[in-house]
């Protein structure tokens, strides 16, 4: 059942994003992705449960993409004050072949999950990118889905 509701939105967001067709988006070509992206949405599968895990109020978070590199962080708005005080990062690298999307996370503060390969369908539709799939570590108990939505950042190209 939540393997169709995964289904399900995936292909609304596919959908809602394919309006306009924007003829110098690349598919299969990584330059198209290089640079920064503001995560607008994201949900994590576990089982039978589907958790929102962005947007959350007074965060951010981006990604940015370089030739060969890729790196997140998210933080908090309120500079690390108050309950809401967050920071995380990470980074690595990445490899692209048409929708196969593979990460090499090499960097990250938390640290078990360093030195880990993951592997991921990216989606590029104009200013938008979808990342999907699975993140798997037996040693942590980690086993999920994850659907993560992002939007270009000011103009780039």
């Amino acid at each position: 059942m939540r393997s169709k509701i995964y289904a399900f939105a995936v292909m609304t967001v596919i959908a809602a994003c394919s309006g306009k067709k924007n003829d110098n988006a690349e598919t299969s070509a990584s330059p198209s992705i290089i640079g920064t992206w503001a995560l607008s949405s994201s949900k994590v599968i576990t089982k039978s449960d589907t958790l929102v895990t962005f947007p959350v109020k007074d965060q951010e978070m981006i990604k940015m993409f370089t030739a060969s590199h890729f790196t997140f962080m998210k933080h908090d708005i309120k500079q690390g004050k108050g309950d809401s005080a967050v920071f995380d990062a990470g980074g690595g690298t990445y490899t692209l072949e048409g929708e196969d999307y593979s990460e090499h996370l090499q960097y990250c503060n938390y640290r078990d999950w360093e030195n880990r390969d993951f592997h991921f369908k990216l989606l590029l539709k104009g200013d938008t990118l979808i990342q999907s799939g699975v993140e798997k570590i037996d040693s942590l108990g980690i086993d999920q889905q994850i659907l993560e939505v992002y939007v270009r950042k000011g103009g780039q190209k």
